[in-house]
């Protein structure tokens, strides 16, 4: 069974970091890209970031582009995005996604998400 599991969100102050984890289980993560997407109140969920499997190639929204990165440890079956700089606009539940092959391909699974709040 495919799953993907979010952890790491969390409250944080204007300025500060965190790192979000999406572990990964009933696929081999070294031949999918995982890319992440974020909703915030009364928004569409949009696409922040997203790393693929035959190079690890990253691409970032450019509202995130020199603050967040993502990478991924396949021996773990995880990838991490790092988000620092945070400001209150990124407050937004954020999903990570299985791809069926490379970013922009069809979404093969989605985790749950979880919520990151930028407020001081």
């Amino acid at each position: 069974q495919v799953q993907l599991v979010e952890s790491g969100g969390g409250l944080v102050q204007p300025g500060g970091s965190l790192r979000l984890s999406c572990a990964t289980s009933g696929f081999s993560l070294d031949s999918h890209a995982i890319g992440w997407s974020r909703q915030a109140p009364g928004k569409e969920r949009e696409g922040v970031s997203c790393i693929s499997s035959r190079d690890n190639s990253t691409y970032y929204a450019e509202s995130v582009k020199g603050r967040f990165t993502l990478s991924r440890d396949n021996a773990k079956n995880t990838v991490y995005l790092q988000m620092n700089s945070l400001k209150p606009e990124d407050t937004a539940v954020y999903y990570c996604a299985a791809h069926t092959i490379g970013c922009g391909t069809q979404i093969k699974a989605w985790g749950q998400g979880t919520q990151v709040t930028v407020s001081s």
